[in-house]
């Protein structure tokens, strides 16, 4: 993890941590480093870098900055305009960009934003490539045998050009309706498209593939992305479905590469649920390469004690679907994601995508003709309790040679009925502890047991 680029892009509050200067040196470096790397290879075309946004009002800010920085360092950028950050991975995986930028601060709220660079593959910018924005946001560049102290700025017919690059997401939306393989006529579906990119994508899809589509939080207005809507308040698309009688619902994120979804009945159906039901579908078809289903250290127990019953294997990694993508790719995994409703389809997308999401879950509703509460019926999921304590030195604590017996004792005393695991926050002073267990009364016994011992032993900030 580097000074600016977390997990998830560069991160801030707009204006604030992550201004405008910031995203004019990115592009500055991002059109320099590209055309370099072209003219070592004998190509003086120059270098092609795709750009898209969501609805915040600050991404206007950082598009026109990021374009300055671009085309001031001889590349040129071509804007999609407002769409989702998995139409940027499939854009400049299929249409041969340098390089593709995302402006988007996903599920946080609209004073926030972020930079997410995707590298001409469709996948997360390698970390190496990240470290040199760094450098050079910090005046200490080091790249192609010396220092740079400023980059050179193109000039005369050396300035890059701005190209509306609209078909690019009409083309995205024609590759995914042509991932529909059953028609959706007479299926009633709610959207929650969170006021953010998908907003005048998913409906569209939906409705060319029959759908009688219903949408809420579909009408954007710079500071209403995500707010009381999309995949992180889903109870307003749980009530929207129920009293429209719909027969299935999909909220989005701000950005739209998640998904959970509402069956009939109005509950709400996870990621670990749509890991289960895609999951045991592949199986049923032979399709599920390596018997393996990719999942987080954070999801539920009950997933894992179903996939036992289905005879279905399963991988744990670190949360973030950064772990989880690299896990697939290295393993030849088709499936796998995060309880939050990342999921990743390694055959159709490099990266999780919201709306294909909502049409893988469509298909096997169709393709079983049953409604999405039978499918997700046999996955019992169990309660979970998670605290966060505040320490003054979570590296110290989870280390503590108490704390790990305390950790033990539990897991011995859960054996094959629950689980425990106890991690650090990636970004704050934060020891989670968490519990999963046949009943919440157990899983706030254990779980206070663990915090208790933070506490005695002086940890707790």
């Amino acid at each position: 993890m580097g000074k600016y680029f977390g997990t998830d892009g560069f991160r801030g509050e707009a204006g604030i941590t992550l201004t405008a200067d910031h995203a004019y040196k990115v592009g500055r470096f991002l059109g320099w480093y590209y055309n370099e790397l072209r003219v070592r290879n004998n190509n003086r075309e120059p270098a092609r870098i795709v750009i898209g946004k969501d609805t915040r009002r600050s991404s206007y800010m950082f598009e026109y900055s990021l374009v300055a920085g671009l085309t001031a360092s001889g590349a040129d950028a071509y804007l999609l305009h407002v769409t989702t950050t998995p139409s940027v991975a499939y854009i400049a995986r299929v249409d041969d960009f340098d390089c593709g930028i995302m402006i988007s601060a996903s599920h946080n709220p609209y004073y926030d934003n972020g930079i997410k660079l995707i590298d001409s593959n469709g996948e997360k910018m390698p970390e190496d490539t990240l470290l040199l924005i760094e450098d050079y946001i910090d005046g200490k560049l080091h790249v192609f045998d010396r220092d740079w102290t400023e980059l050179p700025f193109a000039s005369r017919e050396g300035i890059g050009c701005t190209v509306d690059y609209v078909s690019g997401r009409n083309r995205y939306m024609g590759y995914l309706i042509s991932l529909g393989i059953y028609s959706f006529r007479g299926v009633k579906v709610g959207l929650d498209c969170a006021n953010g990119s998908s907003w005048n994508i998913a409906k569209s899809v939906f409705d060319a593939l029959g759908a009688d589509t219903y949408v809420i939080n579909n009408k954007p207005n710079g500071t209403n992305i995500n707010n009381n809507a999309g995949s992180t308040h889903i109870e307003g698309l749980q009530k929207f479905v129920v009293e429209n009688g719909l027969d299935v619902g999909f909220a989005y994120d701000g950005d739209a590469d998640r998904c959970l979804c509402v069956d009939e009945k109005g509950n709400v159906i996870t990621g670990d649920h749509i890991l289960y039901i895609y999951g045991c579908y592949m199986k049923e078809r032979g399709k599920l390469l390596t018997n393996t289903v990719v999942t987080t250290v954070m999801s539920n127990f009950g997933l894992y004690k179903a996939f036992d019953e289905q005879g279905i294997g399963y991988a744990k990694t670190a949360v973030g679907d950064k772990y989880v993508y690299e896990y697939m790719a290295k393993n030849g995994c088709r499936i796998g994601g995060e309880q939050s409703g990342h999921i990743i389809f390694s055959k159709y997308a490099s990266t999780g995508d919201g709306i294909l999401t909502s049409l893988k879950m469509m298909e096997v509703m169709l393709a079983k003709k049953m409604p999405m509460s039978e499918l997700a019926a046999p996955l019992k999921i169990y309660p979970q309790v998670l605290e966060n304590v505040r320490v003054t030195d979570k590296k110290a604590a989870q280390s503590d040679s108490d704390m790990q017996k305390a950790v033990a004792a539990v897991t011995e005393k859960l054996g094959d009925t629950g689980r425990i695991l106890v991690r650090e926050s990636g970004t704050e002073p934060v020891i989670r502890v968490m519990v999963e267990a046949p009943d919440q009364e157990i899983c706030q016994k254990y779980v206070d047991e663990v915090v208790n011992v933070i506490c005695e032993k002086g940890y707790k900030a």
